[in-house]
């Protein structure tokens, strides 16, 4: 069963909801440590000090802010806290937008929102009430010593979906990357803008995430699997590929189109195809010819 990581109150004029917070995903990253490579034993990470080369206690850590790479300004965790308290247990909406203004760059990490203890029916109120306007609830809480901006929104089977978001400074200005202005300057041929509409109205489809596997993790198990199990894994020497000459612009368009109108034929071909009845036996026997 779900443990909730975080516990406190939606406040919204002066309507207090009570709820309680979960993560909304599992990441399924497969995860590795480190090993001797002679022994097999596993490697441990210790805190040393390296003016003293004594490992130290973690009572005794504290955090610091780097101004200079040999000087900190150390912050104790009750100054922390002390800096706005107020703000740890409550989810505070500043507005209400639509859904469709928010870029999803701005979207970090998805939780779920449940009624806490007598929280039930101011709950299901801000559900219906956002879902019939269509809003989104944007506020700031404060996890794990961390202000965050949120995105609070009703999501299907009847539960408030939260979503942790990056402040404006954090989002990096498209501006800064030297690249895209060398695309700023380019031409289209409206021949070819034509076939890329092509193109991409032929691999249009309704999203279905069920569509899509993490095929490397699979991979990366089943290889654990076999070699738990005992059996060599021989590596094969890495191929360069050999060099293709590269096509021009319309030709990989019209190539790539037609690959795909070929694969939709073959598939409706597959569909389409009747089943072959068996022959039909005639009713008297025919009478074998004369020699």
């Amino acid at each position: 069963m779900a443990r909730s990581i975080w516990s406190g109150a939606i406040s919204f004029g002066l309507v207090t909801v009570p709820v309680k917070l979960y993560s909304a995903v599992s990441r399924k990253t497969v995860r590795f440590h480190q090993l001797n490579g002679r022994t097999g034993a596993r490697i441990r990470q210790k805190r040393v000090d390296p003016t003293t080369g004594d490992e130290v206690p973690y009572e005794d850590i504290v955090k610091g802010f780097e101004l200079t790479p040999d000087r900190y300004v150390v912050i104790e965790p009750g100054e922390l806290e002390a800096l706005d308290p107020k703000k740890t247990k409550a989810i505070e909406i500043e507005h209400f937008v639509a859904l469709e203004e928010i870029d999803p760059i701005y979207y970090d990490h998805p939780y779920y929102l449940a009624p806490g203890t007598g929280g039930a029916k101011p709950y299901k109120l801000l559900l219906d009430a956002m879902r019939e306007t269509g809003r989104v609830a944007i506020a700031t809480v404060v996890i794990r010593s961390k202000q965050q901006l949120v995105a609070v929104r009703p999501m299907g089977a009847g539960v408030l979906g939260m979503a942790t978001m990056v402040f404006p400074d954090e989002i990096i200005e498209p501006s800064t990357i030297d690249e895209l202005s060398a695309a700023e300057d380019v031409e289209i041929n409206p021949r070819e803008l034509s076939i890329a509409k092509q193109l991409v109205n032929s691999l249009a489809a309704p999203f279905a995430a069920d569509t899509y596997r993490d095929t490397y993790r699979e991979e990366v198990l089943a290889l654990v699997e076999r070699k738990a199990q005992g059996e060599h894994i021989a590596v094969q020497p890495a191929v360069e590929p050999a060099a293709e000459p590269v096509p021009d612009l319309m030709s990989a368009l019209r190539a790539s189109l037609d690959a795909v109108r070929a694969r939709e034929r073959d598939g409706a071909g597959k569909a389409r195809a009747p089943r072959k009845r068996p022959a039909k036996r005639s009713a008297a026997k025919k009478t074998p010819a004369k020699r």
